[in-house]
């Protein structure tokens, strides 16, 4: 399969602990690396307010990943994006070259 550039950018809960905030980053980071993709950058962008509410929340911790894969690669990923509980949104694209 051919191996792509993509962005994810996905919003964690503000409410959750420092350790499961760490933890949820950490486990979308070892998604990316476990099916075959290269992690270039991670970008934290910090609390920052919603332009709606989600679930009766204001703000979230909002966080960019770019990285090189393949098709496997983002399914694996949005899987784990949906999975992990204190993930509010997020939205995986295509760079193009």
């Amino acid at each position: 399969m051919r191996r792509r550039n993509y962005e994810a950018t996905f919003i964690l809960n503000n409410e959750i602990t420092e350790e499961e905030h760490e933890a949820a980053v950490e486990r979308i980071k070892n998604s990316v690396e476990g099916s075959a993709g290269d992690i270039t950058e991670l970008e934290d962008w910090g609390e920052k307010r919603l332009a709606y509410p989600i679930n009766d929340l204001y703000s979230g911790y909002y966080y960019m990943l770019n990285f090189e894969g393949n098709a496997d690669t983002v399914d694996e990923l949005e899987r784990n994006l949906k999975l992990i509980g204190g993930v509010m949104r997020y939205m995986v694209i295509r760079v193009d070259e």
